[in-house]
């Protein structure tokens, strides 16, 4: 493998990195505030459906973002009702989450556009195009940095910087802001910061509300940047692989922005590997180099990285003493 095609590897995985990074942080604002958020496939999807609709029907990728995050937020505060306001079972409502909102976009998109479950293609102003940094095909021509800025850095859609950048950025408020400190205290130990008077129901319905935005973008990507339309189920497990990189970033940002790249690295990695035969194997079977990200995930999980232990009060509803 020569160096431009390593830099084209690493291109795709920054590009298939930016949804997973995107909805690992929207789970670990949740989890952090004590809310289990199992629904973030279906956020996604249902995100990625109104993001691709809106575009097709206005022409507009920023309508699209608008209400693929609306989208999003409906779903956030009806798993946010359950688990919160009704102390329901956190799994459950993320599990029906999810199963509503892969029946529902299909049968929407069904009536809506009757393309066999899919939007109509998009094009123009109604996706998010490519960026070209200043001086990216000047600098090109300067041997090793000039390609790694031109290829890696230049030439990708807003929401892949707006992905990396939030990474900071929730570093930032989960740790030097009071918010993120309330907000980690309230997934630790409710109780004590219902005694310092703060109220536990707004500040996790906060923390699911982010949720809700950041999936909302996530989805927006896979189908107005990333891709060029809506179809059927097009998050393909997404949300699971993000949920599996906040247990193995331990619920930190920038660990989490690690396991990120990890994944996508291994996606980027098998559609290059499909069809090549591989030195003393040959070629690999096609369903087998697609279970690459996956087999991945699973050996990881499996304890290759050590013990994750998620925030104490996780999944456990708030009763307020009297």
């Amino acid at each position: 493998m020569d160096f431009l095609q390593i830099l084209s590897l690493l291109d795709s995985t920054i590009r298939l990195a930016a949804p997973l990074i995107l909805a690992a942080l929207a789970g670990l604002f949740s989890e952090r505030a004590g809310v289990v958020d199992i629904g973030l496939e279906g956020k996604m999807l249902a995100g990625a459906f109104a993001a691709a609709a809106a575009g097709a029907a206005t022409g507009s990728a920023w309508i699209g973002l608008l209400a693929g995050i609306t989208a999003s937020l409906v779903l956030a505060a009806v798993h946010g009702f359950a688990c919160i306001s009704q102390k329901g079972n956190q799994v459950v409502s993320g599990v029906a989450i999810n199963t509503i909102a892969a029946g529902l976009t299909a049968v929407l998109a069904q009536a809506w556009f009757e393309l066999g479950g899919r939007t109509p293609s998009l094009d123009g102003a109604s996706r998010f195009a490519a960026i070209d940094l200043p001086l990216a095909q000047t600098l090109s021509g300067i041997p090793l940095l000039g390609p790694v800025y031109a290829e890696l850095v230049s030439g990708h859609n807003l929401l892949v910087y707006i992905a990396f950048l939030a990474v900071p950025l929730a570093a930032w408020i989960a740790y030097r802001t009071r918010f993120g400190l309330r907000l980690r205290a309230v997934g630790e130990n409710p109780a004590a910061v219902d005694t310092a008077g703060i109220s536990v129901p707004v500040l996790r319905y906060q923390a699911v509300a982010i949720a809700g935005v950041l999936c909302g973008i996530a989805g927006a990507y896979l189908s107005t940047a990333q891709g060029a339309g809506f179809q059927e189920n097009m998050t393909a497990g997404k949300g699971y692989l993000a949920l599996a990189a906040l247990i193995l970033g331990k619920w930190k940002p920038v660990p989490t922005l690690m396991a990120c790249l990890l994944f996508a690295f291994a996606d980027a990695l098998q559609t290059r590997l499909q069809g090549v035969p591989l030195p003393g194997i040959g070629e690999v079977p096609v369903q087998v180099i697609e279970a690459l990200p996956y087999i991945l995930t699973v050996l990881l999980l499996a304890g290759f990285v050590g013990r994750a232990i998620p925030p104490k009060a996780a999944g456990l509803p708030y009763t307020k003493d009297r």
